[in-house]
């Protein structure tokens, strides 16, 4: 159970290692393709969120090949981001690139994806290895970023690592507010499945980090979605199992100062009318000042989250034995 804890609690100095990383020489670049599954493909979807503001679109391509249309007219950036360097989807979509002539930039620790770097002259970022890929999230998001910067796609932002830095250490610690907020929420969560509501770019982005991590640590099912969009669907589902959902689920809502006005009212008037079907277990709010701090503070608590659910049931965090399982079936598929 402690070597995942030790892992999450390693968030703060990752962000430091990537505050201390050189941005690599890339031409301007304000349209980029990320490509990246699981754990270092989040790493996009947190790279796009601080990269909005900036006026830098970044589209991330969680599949394989080939290169959408839009990406062969509009030629961006495509980063490659895979944390072993073998994910198969995030290698296909980087030689498809490769292929179509677009400039292609990389994010590993090695494998097969620092080897093509090599060959074909790709720039690269190579982050440290020896972490669950789930858990390198710093050096994941702080490489994308640096990327970024070296594409002129977002300033320098080595002032907002350490401001992230230093929030993931402090809410990381035992007994920190955090940490007491995410025993409450695991505890509430307990034998449920997890619903986690996020309704802006910050909160929706960390809303479906939350999601994975608990699929991967606690291993129990668990899903994402966003206001205002599920109030238009989502929230009529809760009208007929209500004595079904109100036992075995439970919401978690996000929320951040970049989320609409009326998220907030939305919040409080879909929890008033569903409230009788589902619990709603407890609402984080973010803190900082940059962008990359806030996502990270909601990380933190959500990380935390994930590992508590994992010990109340007794289950080790770590391994992940069915995706494992279903890499090997794959491999032997085109044997």
């Amino acid at each position: 159970m402690s070597e995942m804890l030790e892992q999450i609690r390693t968030l703060g100095s990752q962000l430091r290692w990537a505050a201390q990383t050189d941005a690599p020489t890339i031409g301007t670049n304000s349209e980029i393709l990320y490509a990246g599954m699981g754990g270092s493909g989040i790493a996009g979807d947190f790279a796009g969120a601080i990269a909005g503001p900036y006026g830098t679109r970044v589209t991330v391509h969680k599949g394989y090949g080939p290169i959408p249309l839009w990406a062969v007219r509009q030629r961006p950036l495509v980063v490659a981001g895979s944390y072993s360097g073998n994910t198969e989807e995030t290698l296909d979509v980087a030689l498809a690139a490769h292929e179509s002539g677009l400039p292609v930039a990389t994010i590993t620790t090695g494998g097969r994806l620092g080897e093509l770097s090599e060959e074909h002259g790709w720039p690269s970022i190579g982050v440290p290895a020896g972490q669950q890929p789930r858990a390198a999230l710093g050096y994941m998001v702080g490489a994308t970023l640096r990327v970024l910067e070296g594409a002129h796609a977002v300033d320098d932002q080595r002032l907002s690592f350490v401001e992230a830095a230093e929030i993931a250490e402090a809410a990381l610690a035992e007994a920190s507010p955090e940490w007491t907020q995410a025993e409450g929420i695991a505890a509430g969560l307990g034998g449920r499945i997890p619903i986690i509501y996020g309704g802006g770019p910050i909160s929706g982005v960390v809303a479906q980090r939350w999601k994975t991590q608990i699929n991967e640590n606690a291993k129990v099912p668990a899903w994402y979605s966003l206001l205002p969009e599920l109030d238009h669907n989502e929230i009529a589902g809760w009208e007929t199992l209500a004595a079904l959902t109100k036992a075995s689920l439970g919401i978690v809502a996000l929320r951040d100062r970049s989320d609409h006005d009326r998220i907030g009212s939305r919040l409080a008037h879909t929890s008033a009318l569903t409230e009788d079907a589902v619990p709603w277990v407890g609402e984080v709010t973010s803190r900082g000042v940059s962008l990359l701090a806030r996502l990270i503070s909601l990380t933190a608590v959500g990380d935390l989250v994930s590992w508590m659910l994992a010990n109340q049931a007794g289950v080790d965090p770590v391994p992940v034995v069915t995706i494992e399982k279903l890499k090997e079936l794959l491999a032997e598929d085109i044997s």
